[in-house]
């Protein structure tokens, strides 16, 4: 039998405010355990929680990022259930008015195709606690610092089909947050985090089979792994004659597998009623136009804009778009050297190798964009060639070149690295070499036409011995060709 597999994400967004999602206690991160938790976030007799209007601009700034829409009133909803890590017995989120109503997401596929994701809405919550089990024996630690902050869930519509669909969905979402400023991205921190629904049908049936939620998945390879795992199981399930359970189901990297965690609750179970401590939020159509103005150019029209103006591939501009910090960088480059096309091939190229190697961020590029701008703009005006770029390139790395913006020109000088491109310098170095290699000349002339392009290589390569790399490759080849052609 053929299968399909029907995906839906809840991507929970822990928003970038200073403060707390109903009181002012600090959402900074790596403070000590419960140094951060105030009455209000622990819900103690006679405290009364307080909006932050900060949570609410950056939800509505999502919504409009994914042209969701923007309902006039939105109503907190007391979701009642116990949890050790959730002293108040209860989280105050939004069940049935949430903040952002119906939008779309476009992810990039591998074949270069895009595909909307409809997004069902994305509500206000605050989180809970964190439950630790290290260093502890035995018993489990409680750490409230996180209890109250304010969290957006996405939750999509089930129409991903793949791990990879699945894993684009979350890292254009993350795109999103991050190029809005409203969410730092950082999954190894718990900024941002997924529950994952996963379900398969037999290929044609138009019901959906039952799905299994794994919960709280904080890296996008997990995503896929997570969903590989589960998609596997529930089809030799179905195939040995078993039933999938409506379950919730923890993924476990170093086991690469997911266990069973609880039967999955239903929505009555969590006793939702609206909060009697905080009034519906009203959003005037004057006060989601002045968001709508500040918001910055977002992904999908960065690519659009790469590839219609600047004449990048598509592959080139999804890449170079999928993250703001990246994007910024690539443009300073650009304009620093002039060339769209040789900017996007040092920052995808010679750029990220390094960082990859490094495991660095491009936030944390020893090279900075204007540096590497000044080094193209060298080997775009011939100043130097491609080898002695890679010189340059490894030396900016490194920290050489006083780091100024035109450190490029300094490293170019100190090391004479600059390309020889007078032609009577290079004619007297071919010379040279054609005078040392009577064997080779021989050969070469002797070789039928369509064999000779292989063996100029071997004199290609003395004369660049002989300059240390810095003749013009151009130069050299037209030159030699020309002499060596001479009967």
């Amino acid at each position: 039998m053929q299968w399909e597999t029907v995906i839906g994400l809840e991507v929970h967004v822990q928003l970038a405010t200073k403060s707390k999602i109903f009181s002012g206690a600090s959402t900074a991160f790596g403070a000590e355990p419960n140094s951060q938790a105030c009455a209000v976030d622990l819900g103690l007799p006679g405290v009364l929680p307080v909006l932050n209007e900060q949570a609410v601009a950056m939800a509505v700034k999502f919504g409009l990022g994914i042209n969701a829409e923007i309902p006039e009133v939105s109503v907190f909803d007391r979701k009642n259930y116990f949890y050790p890590d959730l002293p108040k017995g209860y989280q105050t989120s939004q069940m049935y008015h949430p903040i952002v109503g119906a939008g779309e997401v476009e992810i990039s596929l591998d074949d270069g195709a895009t595909k909307r994701i409809r997004v069902h809405h994305a509500h206000l919550e605050e989180d809970a606690g964190k439950s630790l089990h290290e260093d502890f024996h035995g018993m489990t630690g409680i750490d409230l610092n996180r209890a109250g902050t304010p969290l957006l869930e996405i939750v999509s519509e089930p129409d991903m089909r793949s791990a990879k669909e699945a894993a684009a969905y979350l890292k254009a979402i993350h795109a999103i947050v991050t190029y809005l400023g409203i969410s730092d991205g950082n999954m190894a921190e718990g900024s941002m985090r997924c529950d994952v629904n996963v379900s398969v049908r037999p290929k044609g049936q138009e019901a959906f089979g039952t799905r299994a939620e794994i919960k709280n998945v904080n890296s996008f390879r997990f995503v896929e792994r997570a969903i590989a795992f589960e998609v596997e199981r529930q089809i030799e399930l179905l195939e040995d004659g078993g039933t999938v359970v409506q379950e919730t189901r923890l993924y476990d990297p170093e086991a690469d597998e997911t266990r069973s965690m609880r039967t999955k609750e239903e929505a009555n179970d969590y006793r939702y009623f609206p909060c009697p401590d905080l009034l519906p939020v009203v959003l005037d159509r004057a006060y989601v136009d002045h968001l709508r103005s500040t918001l910055p150019e977002l992904p999908a029209e960065k690519r659009a804009r790469f590839e219609s103006q600047l004449g990048l591939s598509a592959y080139d501009a999804s890449v170079l778009a999928s993250s703001r910090a990246m994007a910024e960088y690539f443009e300073v480059v650009k304009d620093t050297c002039g060339d769209a096309k040789h900017a996007a091939n040092w920052v995808m190229g010679e750029l990220s190798g390094a960082l990859n190697r490094e495991n660095l961020a491009i936030e944390q590029s020893p090279v900075a964009a204007e540096q590497l701008g000044g080094l193209v703009a060298r080997v775009l005006d011939d100043t130097i060639n491609g080898k002695a770029a890679k010189q340059v390139f490894q030396a900016l790395w490194n920290g050489e070149g006083g780091g100024e913006a035109n450190a490029a020109d300094a490293i170019i000088e100190a090391k004479g690295l600059k390309q020889v491109t007078d032609s009577g310098a290079i004619e007297a170095m071919i010379d040279q070499v054609i005078a040392d290699s009577p064997v080779q000349v021989a050969q070469y002339r002797d070789a039928e036409p369509d064999k000779r392009g292989k063996m100029i290589g071997y004199f290609v390569g003395q004369v660049m011995k002989a300059s240390r790399g810095t003749a013009n490759p151009q130069q050299v080849n037209a030159l030699l060709k020309e002499k060596l052609d001479q009967a």
